[in-house]
């Protein structure tokens, strides 16, 4: 009964058949993919961007997190936001991926809980007017809702990226970024581009205008 069914829409389910060849599954997964991109609310970017830039500026601290193909984009996002936005602008950025210790995240787990494996982390590390930004397709992993609630009852500004029906921590975000998509593959992938736009656009913007042309982005 629920097949097909996402926030109460029809027929958005992906994939909902068996397909005979990788071509019509390959054009179908990129019509997805421009749905779900067309979907994002862009005034929802101009808040995040504005977050981050100020916490840039600042010299404040952007700590991010996420499990699995969202953690690869969490520490993606530490060196694009880093390195590359602090190339050529007078930025300096300090990113800090949660999910990016091992040994960190594996002793918190084993001694304490999974669940607390980042906000444990946080807790440590958060000072006034840094930022926490959550990487999750669910929106609703016990250890994403945790971070972002202790990071919001802190007073931090916290961007969720989320998918599906947007979880718990859509709730909790200053600003949540929704991805209108119910296949993980495709949620992941707006995300990485969401990354990595916020983070050029930043960049570009802060760059001499004659210097952008002989720069690759």
């Amino acid at each position: 009964m629920l097949k097909g069914v996402l926030n109460g829409c029809k027929n958005m389910t992906f994939p909902d058949k068996k397909f005979p060849n990788i071509k019509e599954y390959t054009d179908e997964y990129f019509n997805n993919y421009s749905k779900a991109a067309a979907s994002l609310d862009i005034s929802k970017l101009e808040q995040a961007a504005e977050v981050l830039l100020k916490a840039y500026q600042s010299k404040k601290t952007l700590y991010v997190c996420g499990n699995g193909g969202s953690a690869s984009i969490s520490n993606h996002l530490a060196c694009d936001h880093g390195k590359l936005v602090a190339t050529d602008t007078n930025l300096c950025p300090r990113i800090h991926s949660l999910a990016s210790n091992v040994e960190v995240l594996t002793a918190i787990a084993n001694d304490i809980s999974y669940d607390e494996v980042f906000v444990n982390q946080l807790k440590l590390l958060a000072d006034v007017g840094d930022v926490v930004m959550t990487v999750s397709s669910s929106g609703d992993s016990e250890n994403i809702v945790r971070v972002a609630k202790w990071a919001h009852d802190f007073g931090l500004d916290v961007i969720s990226l989320t998918g599906f029906s947007g979880g718990r921590s859509a709730k909790i975000a200053t600003v949540n970024i929704h991805v209108e998509a119910d296949n993980y593959g495709i949620i992941e992938d707006v995300h990485q581009s969401i990354m990595h736009l916020l983070g050029q656009y930043i960049r570009q913007s802060h760059m001499d205008e004659t210097v952008i042309t002989d720069r690759r982005f």
